[in-house]
């Protein structure tokens, strides 16, 4: 009697043991058939690419970032009023001259060494001094940048541009007396919209990134202007 049930106590259990490796191996099936990687992923495109590499600099390295940014920004808006400028005379019929790489070597190291060490601690300054729980700080802000920091940033502009120049102070006497007021009132007219924009509605991080566009064009106006 007791081997009997003993004899079907083993039985039962090998049903067990069989059952287990059965669901065992249905199981290792199944994980056969799972796919062991991840479909591939299309890349990101170059810009989105460049802006993650920008903004991971702009994070660990905030002024030479800004720096650097600035200082090709404004060689590029010097190459880009001399190519206006030689299309210009192009059309005219008039010799046109190679381009001249100083021009943009000069632009390149104002906005390296002055455009984007100056404008970030502006845009810092104006976040202590006018922050936006002061009254009517969207207009105060506008105010400060058009009627202080332009008009001074502009006449450094043209004091640094006569140094890297190797010209004479009676040079930038005569520059600043025949450029400096047209040019003022064409800042007033062109940056003054942006600089609403930039100043109250783009972050503090951005801000010389965003003037640095503007500026691309700006430089190329002033370097027709200086000529």
């Amino acid at each position: 009697m007791s081997k009997h049930i003993c004899h079907r106590a083993g039985h039962i259990c090998a049903v067990v043991v069989l059952q287990t490796q059965n669901v065992s191996s249905k199981c290792n099936i199944s994980t056969v058939t799972m796919p062991v990687q991840s479909l591939p992923i299309r890349d990101s495109a170059f810009h989105v690419r460049l802006l993650h590499q920008y903004l991971i600099l702009l994070k660990k390295y905030p002024i030479l970032t800004k720096s650097v940014t600035s200082g090709i920004l404004s060689a590029m808006g010097n190459l880009l009023s001399q190519a206006l400028e030689a299309k210009r005379k192009a059309k005219e019929g008039i010799p046109v001259k190679e381009i001249d790489i100083s021009g943009p070597a000069r632009f390149a190291i104002y906005g390296l060494l002055i455009t984007g060490p100056v404008s970030h601690y502006f845009y810092q300054l104006m976040e202590v001094l006018m922050p936006t729980t002061v009254p009517y700080c969207m207009v105060k802000r506008l105010l400060l940048d058009r009627l202080i920091f332009a008009p001074a940033f502009l006449l450094l502009f043209f004091f640094v541009m006569n140094i890297l120049e190797g010209k004479r102070w009676a040079d930038f006497q005569s520059k600043v007396n025949s450029s400096y007021w047209p040019a003022l009132k064409m800042n007033w007219k062109v940056w003054t919209p942006f600089q609403f924009i930039n100043i109250n509605y783009v972050a503090v991080e951005f801000r010389v990134l965003f003037a640095n566009m503007v500026a691309l064009f700006w430089y190329a106006y002033l370097a027709s202007v200086r000529k």
